[in-house]
């Protein structure tokens, strides 16, 4: 039984429709941009306007939207919610769907280890990863040559997408984790969401109280922003060890209780 190949059949169909879902959020977005540079009308100046909140969650900030650049970094923040709402899910979901499925018995006893079947899981939610990264980077360099009138933009994209994928493993293993630390983990996809969206939410709240932005290492939303990749120079060092620690950690926990799982009846 390859388990690896296994896993990607069951998964191609939500493969096709997330990458079909970005694909079609980089288009809609950028055909917005483009109407709004046809009709001469300033985003910045709209953008002035607007009460501070509301930049915030738009994801606007300090951004240049009068350019394609900085209109798709004020895009890409939404690209990323899909991005990693996705890897929580699918490191939650390879899991939890045994018990589902009721295939946890058929597949434990098994003559494979329980450190290989989890390694053949993760390998193949990293593939689906991988495929949703892609996909999503080919669409923004695509569609932003297409709207960018001539500016070079393909440098930060493929920057953003260093980010989300870093991002993305977090939220793979931390779905993967909690999974395999709860006795029933079918309940494990919607706590993966409900830690994602918390996050995401901090994410926010800092930037509307500056006297909370000491707590911003404990967003991850807050660890590849557009504004910073973009005008800062890149991925800030300090975010990616912080996040390839937590990445180790959360896949620690995954092996170690994945291992003591009992069968659920």
């Amino acid at each position: 039984m390859n388990i690896f190949l296994k896993e990607l059949k069951s998964h191609r169909k939500s493969l096709l429709f997330w990458s079909i879902g970005v694909f079609l959020m980089v288009l809609s977005g950028m055909n917005k941009y483009a109407n709004l540079y046809s009709s001469q009308q300033s985003m910045n100046d709209v953008m002035k306007d607007m009460p501070k909140s509301l930049q915030v969650v738009m994801g606007a900030g300090s951004l240049d939207l009068s350019k394609a650049s900085g209109y798709y970094g004020m895009l890409f923040i939404y690209l990323l919610l899909m991005a990693t709402i996705h890897a929580a899910m699918l490191g939650a979901g390879i899991i939890a769907k045994e018990e589902r499925d009721k295939t946890s018995e058929f597949l434990f006893v098994k003559p494979v280890s329980r450190p290989r079947v989890i390694t053949a899981k993760l390998l193949a939610a990293l593939f689906n990863l991988i495929v949703f990264n892609l996909v999503t980077l080919a669409s923004s360099i695509a569609l932003m040559a297409k709207y960018s009138k001539g500016e070079n933009v393909n440098r930060d994209i493929i920057l953003l997408m260093a980010g989300m994928f870093i991002l993305q493993l977090l939220f793979i293993v931390m779905g993967s984790a909690i999974s395999s630390v709860k006795r029933k983990s079918k309940k494990a996809a919607s706590l993966s969401a409900g830690v994602l969206v918390l996050t995401f939410l901090l994410s926010v709240a800092i930037d509307l109280n500056e006297s909370m932005k000491n707590l911003k290492y404990l967003s991850p939303f807050k660890y590849f922003e557009a504004k910073n990749v973009m005008y800062g120079g890149g991925l800030d060092p300090l975010y990616v060890v912080i996040s390839l620690f937590l990445i180790a950690v959360f896949t620690s926990v995954t092996y170690i209780f994945y291992k003591k799982r009992d069968l659920n009846s």
